[in-house]
């Protein structure tokens, strides 16, 4: 795998399972770090000593696939070397994570594929209206890892409602926040947490610590969704049909676990129930585990990124 910069973690997920739940093995490539998360690294270009570079170089001529993350392709200079100088006999395979170069120019992107004949795959299922060739891969989340289980909600005390935004003109962040202020108003036990610029692990810890989770109603979902309905919370999110209908292809289940709020008034009713009544919460979140253990655990989901691998 060869990306610019790992997005959300995503990439060197997809290293580990690949490694641990399939026949294939699989190193990772980066060369920048953005937003400062502390996301696990790989070979990162920066850090590297000579050994490392000889494995870059042994790496970019031994490998079968070159698999591309959201806007890097042959051309991307790793140092000294260029992937285009070893493309003979790979496979290519590029991966679209939403990218605003890609969003806003989506046909320079798949005219370059449908002329080249290349394989794509795209993290959310609202990226495929862009690239109708693609196929959707979803993101993985490691659910067993302590970070990403659930916690016992302590009992009476302040509901704590978090918010971890990338981008904030992105994610809703300012409804979200307007909801919140006009709640606090008339329930004084509610509490906002707006994770920003916070190491990953320590953004996961925070998660853990509150009660429900509002990702974005942008109509799709985050990474952000993932991780906290592993960790056993109410996920609020604005899933459109299309996306909902998508992941109910692919997971099998036809009861998605996000709770969904398309505008700021749904956000309002949503959090309200969820606030009043701690037995919807629990069962909102028991909902959320079971769907990440059942039909979006690693192992399910890397398996369809292998056959990608094997068909190309």
């Amino acid at each position: 795998m060869i990306a610019i910069n790992d997005p959300a973690g995503t990439a060197i997920e997809f290293t580990r399972a690949i490694n641990s739940h399939t026949e294939h093995s699989c190193r990772l490539i980066t060369k920048e770090i953005r937003y400062n998360f502390m996301f696990e690294k790989d070979l990162h270009l920066p850090w590297l000593d000579r050994e490392g570079w000889g494995e870059v170089e042994h790496l970019l001529k031994t490998s079968d696939v070159f698999h591309f993350h959201m806007t890097a392709d042959e051309y991307i200079e790793l140092g000294d070397f260029r992937p285009v100088d070893f493309l003979k006999g790979k496979a290519i395979l590029h991966h679209h994570h939403g990218h605003p170069d890609f969003r806003g120019h989506p046909d320079k992107y798949r005219g370059k594929y449908i002329r080249l004949k290349r394989r794509a795959i795209v993290s959310t299922p609202d990226l495929l209206k862009l690239l109708p060739e693609a196929s959707w891969q979803p993101n993985l989340v490691p659910i067993n890892d302590p970070d990403y289980l659930p916690v016992r909600e302590p009992e009476g005390g302040e509901i704590q409602v978090c918010h971890a935004p990338t981008r904030k003109d992105l994610k809703n962040t300012a409804e979200f926040l307007s909801v919140m202020e006009g709640l606090k108003r008339k329930n004084p036990n509610i509490s906002c947490r707006l994770i920003e610029n916070t190491p990953h692990r320590e953004c996961l810890r925070i998660k853990q610590e509150c009660q429900i989770h509002f990702d974005h109603m942008q109509g799709y979902y985050g990474v952000s969704s993932l991780e906290s309905l592993s960790q056993g919370k109410p996920v609020i999110a604005g899933l459109d049909e299309w996306n909902q209908s998508h992941i109910r292809e692919v997971t099998g289940g036809s009861t998605l676990p996000w709770v969904i709020a398309r505008d700021s008034v749904e956000l309002e009713q949503s959090l309200e129930r969820l606030v009043a009544e701690p037995s919807l919460r629990a069962q909102a979140g028991e909902q959320s585990r079971a769907f990440m253990v059942s039909c979006w655990n690693e192992r399910i989901m890397v398996k369809r990124l292998a056959n990608v691998y094997e068909k190309i």
